[in-house]
């Protein structure tokens, strides 16, 4: 079992910036590939980013592209996603995922272990 517990969300102004944290515990997920989503009450969950299991490769939803990035710190076990230029529409829960394989995939049905989430808003 993966336990995965992700930090750092909050409030931010418009223009700026956070830097959400992933933690995982009970095995090592340095063989998993990693990803973020995020979702919005009452909405889908949606893609946000995902690296592979050695953060070699990396991809984005179209709507983060050169504002978020997402890496990886193997010997930490934790997966990070810095995000500048926050916009409102950024505002959701974010949820960071383990994959079943070792590559990046944007679909939900990859991952097989959640974290909770941490609600991140941008204020206007």
């Amino acid at each position: 079992q993966v336990q995965l517990v992700e930090s750092g969300g909050g409030l931010v102004q418009s223009g700026g910036s956070l830097r959400l944290s992933c933690a995982a515990s009970g095995r090592n997920v340095s063989d998993h590939g990693m990803g973020w989503f995020r979702q919005v009450r009452g909405q889908e969950r949606d893609f946000v980013a995902a690296i592979s299991w050695t953060g070699g490769f990396t991809r984005y939803a179209d709507s983060v592209k050169g504002r978020f990035t997402i890496s990886r710190d193997n010997a930490k076990n934790a997966v990070y996603l810095q995000m500048n230029s926050l916009k409102p529409e950024d505002t959701a829960i974010y949820y960071c995922a383990a994959n079943s394989g070792t590559e990046t995939s944007s679909l939900l049905r990859s991952y097989d272990y959640w974290g909770r989430g941490t609600l991140v808003t941008v204020s206007s």
